[in-house]
Order: C-alpha cells, then structure tokens, then sequence
C-alpha cells in the first residue's frame, strides 16, 4: 500500500513538473519580431536623440493647446498663426543642433511648410535633428474609477506609423496619464496604461520608429515627494514588465517620465537636491540600463526650475546608466512665445530666447549649467495647469 501511494506521489510530481516544463517552454518561447537590421536602425536613431548634451523639443501640441498659448500673448489661433510659431521654432540658427537631437511634430504640422517654402521635417533634418510624430488620439474614461483614463489611438496605428515613416519621422510619442490621490492609481490603471503603452511600443517598432514611452504621473494634488517616488516606481515597473511582455526591443525606446516632485498644493517645497536623488532613485529600481535614453517632461514646471532639477538629477553621485535629458514643450517655449508677440519684427528677439534656453537645458543634461542668477521673469513663471491636457 505505502509502495502504491508513493509511486501515485511521484507520479503526480512527475506530471506536475512536466506540465510546468511545458508551460515554461510555451510562455518563453519568442518568434522573432524584429531583424537584426531593424534592431540596429533602431538603436541607432534612440542613441542620435540623446547623444550627449542634446534633448528633445516637443512641440506636438494640439490646435486647443496651442489656442491656449496664442491666447495668453493676444494672438489669434488660426492655422497661418501656428505655422508662424512653428517656423520660428524650426528656423533657429542650425547651432540648436548642439543641444537638440529630436523634434515632436502634431500631425498638422508636419505637412507645414517653412517661409522658405521647405516642408518642416526637411529644415528639422537638415539640421541633423531627428524628426518625431505624436500618435496617440487623446485620454479616454476608464468606468469604475475616480476619474482615471486610458489613452485612444491603437486603432489603425501601424497604417499611420507607416505612412509618418514616409514622410519622414523616425520616432514617436505616445502619452498616458496618471494621477495621485486618496485611491489612485489604481491597479486598473497602472495595468491598462502600462499594455496600451507596450501595444503601441511594439507597432512603432515594428515600423521603424523608436518609441518614446510617456507613463505621466500628473503634479496635481498635495502629496509630498515620498508618495510621488513610491508611485513612480509601482507605474514603471508595470510599464517595464508590460515592455518585456509584449518583446519591445528596449535599446530601441526612450523614455518620457515626470521628475519625482511633490505636488503642487503640497505645502513643503523641496529642494532641486531632493527632487534628484528621489527621481534617480526611482529610476534605478525600475528601469533596465539598456534603455539608452530617459527625457523628462516639465510638467508645468518654469523654465528655470525644469533647468534646474535636470541639472541637479546629472549630479546625483549614484550610478547613472542611461542619459538624462529633457523633452520640454513649455519649458522650452514660453520666453519665446513671451518675446514673439505675434509679431514678425519680434522673430529674433524671440529666436534667440528660444536658443538661451536649449543650450542651458543642453548644459543641464550632462550636469554643467551655472546659473547666473540674472533669469528673466517669463523664465522663472510657473507653467502649471491643472489636469494638463495636450
């Protein structure tokens, strides 16, 4: 009877362990997904957006978000209007090169065309700056939650990533939203987020765009900076295992995080010091070293604070393995579109504002800016709106 039982238990164990061998072997078996040529293009094009001492301009805003910007400086938002910001963004004297290595397009303007009559992606290019496309479709509810969203625009997103390789671009941009309070994030929406961010990682790849994974976690609300790191670390994580998941080729992909801040309602203010060490923290639990590049969004930050706290997170004395750079849209533009005015006569003032402010973030990317401590009022502006919406 004791033999019997024991052969039925090593039977059992036998069996146990076969269908776990099989499962293993089923669930970690890859089919290729992207060539070795594919893979290198790839790496290749992450690795000139973040060759030292350069970051990305965004400047993918909506026509809504760009109404709002034209609004503050009395400036009609019509299409002709747009263009013109955008031309004196992109006609900068070729030395933005230095701190540029990526532009974000809307697809409106991508098939805008420069006072030079050369579309944009071709003056972008000329530069030896890489041209990228926002391709997501907007934030969209998640029922049962406190207000969370998912983000729309997987729909038909290999046809459109196809269609922007043609016409030029070389990376693109995808961005969901997160927010802090008394139950959020919730586990829905760290997971869904972090699956529709790997979906369309893995469509980007596959069309030869690298990328840019943007979790956002929004500054809104009084949480200090501790709440803001541990929920830095939960989303990344779960963007990272979702990644792996779907076989995103991660030296192919950048990373668009918010800095670990405290929000803005919350009463203690902390130092570009503190802000550093508990974004590299964050970061160096979470993200793998083979990404070759993490470019920060402002977050509504001013454009001296955003300078500030990239310089100081290049000077946090712990291992750093990826670069740190900026992707900036307000952060960049708001001294510029200050001087611009709307007006022609103003579009050098303007350019060279919109130059200062690259090479400072240029300078804070690789840990060297020094303050001169004469920084203008539109630099030192708070940027912030509330549940910011691109």
């Amino acid at each position: 009877m004791k033999r019997k039982r024991h052969f039925s238990h090593s039977l059992h164990f036998q069996k146990s362990h076969l269908l776990i061998h099989l499962l293993f072997t089923r669930m970690t078996h890859q089919f290729p997904s992207l060539s070795p040529e594919q893979k290198k293009e790839l790496s290749e094009i992450a690795q000139k957006i973040v060759a030292p001492g350069k970051g990305i301009l965004a400047a993918d805003e909506s026509t809504g978000t760009m109404g709002k910007r034209l609004q503050k400086i009395n400036v009609e938002n019509n299409e002709e209007n747009r263009r013109c910001f955008r031309d004196l963004l992109f006609s900068v004297d070729p030395s933005i090169a230095n701190s540029i290595g990526g532009v974000i397009f809307f697809h409106e303007t991508l098939y805008q065309k420069a006072n030079s009559g050369k579309l944009f992606p071709q003056v972008i290019k000329e530069k030896g700056i890489v041209v990228g496309i926002k391709v997501d479709k907007g934030t969209a509810g998640l029922n049962g939650t406190d207000g969370e969203t998912t983000t729309q625009g997987l729909d038909g997103l290999s046809e459109r990533c196809a269609q922007y390789k043609k016409d030029g671009c070389d990376f693109a941009k995808w961005r969901c939203v997160l927010k802090i309070s008394d139950g959020c994030p919730s586990a829905l929406a760290i997971a869904e987020n972090a699956n529709v961010l790997a979906r369309y990682a893995s469509i980007c790849q596959q069309n030869g765009l690298v990328p840019i994974v943007e979790p956002e976690i929004l500054p809104d609300g009084d949480h200090d900076l501790q709440r803001c790191q541990y929920v830095t670390e939960k989303v990344l994580a779960a963007v990272y295992k979702a990644l792996s998941d779907h076989h995103v080729y991660l030296e192919g992909t950048l990373l668009k995080p918010n800095m670990v801040t405290a929000g803005h309602s919350c009463p203690k203010k902390f130092t570009p010091a503190e802000v550093a060490m508990a974004t590299v923290t964050a970061l160096r639990r979470t993200v793998p070293a083979s990404v070759p590049g993490i470019c920060f969004l402002s977050g509504g930050q001013s454009e001296e604070e955003a300078s500030l706290n990239l310089n100081a997170i290049n000077q946090v004395p712990l291992l750093r393995p990826w670069k740190l750079t900026f992707s900036y849209g307000r952060a960049l533009q708001a001294s510029a579109l200050a001087a611009w005015q709307g007006k022609a006569a103003n579009m050098k003032a303007a350019q060279e504002a919109f130059s200062t402010r690259a090479k400072i973030n240029g300078q804070a990317s690789k840990g060297e800016y020094k303050p001169s401590g004469t920084a203008d009022t539109a630099s030192m502006k708070s940027l912030y709106t509330a549940s910011y919406v691109y």
